[in-house]
């Protein structure tokens, strides 16, 4: 850590407390600065301002300051989100989260108002403007009469609809028991056999799926579609234009006595080069540049996911 580092914060600590900066840098915050800052709002009320606001003024306000991005009706504009609607679609696949759909307590509406939505205004707005803002909000969720008037008053006793749809985080309770249970070790078989087996030592861990829900193999099955009009595999399979391919992966390569290789590969036979992943990689992702003057009429595949999923696929076939 540097000594310019350490200086500063050794200054930062200092400020917080009574103690003199020899270097007069810093100082304790006073009461009306702290306050000046505690500006959060509680469900409960706390921190509310004394204003109010009627759902006629939030009409106007929200016009002004908020329907360029949130639509006139609280609607939602292009990417910006609706603030109102949505009801009953919690459980949909794309559901509309709006103050009226989602939201757990008005409060969070004023602090988030005061806080972010009014600075690109230039100023920030009134007490009264944002009791207004939420009423007309209310009114658009239908939640309240086109009369009404918001105050911190009666602030309290809106309660949105979705507000018994929270709770406490409780996984210290309900799941964590479920992971420190100890190991069931009755009723065990007297020998475990291995039945099957893949080897994908040599494929990365992060590569098992692109995200469609497919498994590796699966997806390296598709891709060896691209590979079929030349080269056949397992039971059955046959030297065409390409080799036979079971077994490919750990093999050394020109391996095959049955088929004849072209003298590039004969080359790399003789070079001893064997089928390894690193050697499956490169090969796959550009076979002229790996083995200069093969026959094989094939570009190459670009992405690391997909070269992945068909050397675990060739590596899954048998002998």
């Amino acid at each position: 850590m540097s000594r310019f580092l350490s200086l500063i914060i050794a200054v930062m600590l200092l400020a917080g407390t009574a103690l003199a900066d020899p270097l007069g840098l810093g100082r304790v915050a006073e009461p009306d600065e702290i306050a000046a800052w505690d500006i959060d709002v509680r469900p409960d009320g706390t921190g509310l301002p004394a204003g109010s606001g009627s759902v006629a003024m939030g009409e106007e306000v929200f016009v002004e300051k908020c329907a360029a991005c949130h639509g006139d009706f609280a609607e939602g504009v292009g990417r910006y989100p609706a603030l109102a609607g949505g009801m009953d679609t919690l459980q949909d696949e794309r559901p509309t989260r709006t103050v009226g759909s989602f939201w757990p307590y008005l409060s969070t509406t004023y602090d988030f108002i005061n806080r972010a939505m009014t600075v690109g205004y230039g100023e920030p707005a009134s007490d009264d403007e944002i009791y207004a803002i939420i009423a007309y909000i209310l009114y658009s969720n239908d939640l309240v009469d086109e009369d009404f008037v918001l105050s911190r008053e009666n602030f309290t006793s809106i309660r949105l609809p979705n507000e018994g749809g929270f709770y406490m985080d409780d996984r210290i309770q309900t799941e964590h028991p479920l992971f420190i249970r100890p190991a069931c070790m009755k009723n065990c078989k007297d020998e475990v056999q291995i039945i099957a087996r893949v080897e994908t030592a040599f494929i990365p861990a992060d590569m098992n799926r692109d995200g469609s829900g497919k498994t590796r193999l699966a997806i390296g099955e598709t891709l060896f579609g691209q590979c079929r009009a030349c080269h056949q595999i397992g039971d059955g399979a046959q030297n065409g234009v390409g080799p036979v391919l079971n077994g490919i992966f750990g093999k050394p390569a020109g391996s095959n006595d049955r088929f004849d290789y072209s003298d590039a590969f004969a080359m790399m036979a003789d070079e001893e080069l064997v089928w390894d992943f690193d050697a499956l990689n490169a090969f796959l992702k550009d076979p002229q540049g790996f083995i200069p003057g093969t026959t094989m009429n094939f570009t190459g595949i670009e992405e690391d996911f997909d070269r992945n999923a068909l050397i675990a696929y060739l590596q899954a076939q048998g002998p």
